[in-house]
């Protein structure tokens, strides 16, 4: 994995923003994908759809996953990566503003290596994602994909 593509899922434009915006903020300057909804995450990690003929070597080094998307949600994203051998073991990193406990059981139940709700604050919000991108992009040993 010589690129460390952040692949960002988030239907939101102002919580895309906002991670972008906290990203560049705390010198993270690794490409960001945005994937708008399920299908997009999936047609892109898949090479499928608008991205069929990508270059499939180069996987992501973190997914930050929303749950709630249009046309496919996060949760059917989770599952599909999770069946696929050359998915299973990306991390994904359940980024989400939902609150309720089942999303957070099924989250790691579907095989999510970390669950982290949206803080509202920007402050927090933007220290929420120096860590993220600390932790995963610097101190974190992926396996080989």
């Amino acid at each position: 994995m010589s690129k460390k593509i952040i692949l960002l899922v988030e239907d939101n434009p102002d919580d895309e923003l906002l991670a972008i915006r906290a990203l560049k903020k705390n010198n993270i300057s690794n490409e960001v994908v945005v994937a708008r909804d399920g299908v997009e995450a999936l047609d892109y990690l898949f090479g499928t759809g608008a991205h069929a003929g990508r270059d499939m070597s180069e996987m992501p080094q973190i997914i930050l996953l929303d749950l709630k998307l249009p046309k496919i949600d996060g949760l059917e994203v989770l599952r599909r990566l999770r069946s696929d051998k050359r998915t299973k073991l990306l991390p994904v990193v359940v980024l989400t503003s939902s609150r309720e406990e089942q999303d957070l059981t099924e989250s790691y139940s579907l095989g999510a290596n970390s669950y982290i709700r949206k803080p509202v604050n920007f402050a927090q919000f933007t220290e929420a994602i120096r860590q993220l991108g600390l932790y995963w992009l610097v101190l974190n040993e992926s396996p080989p994909i």
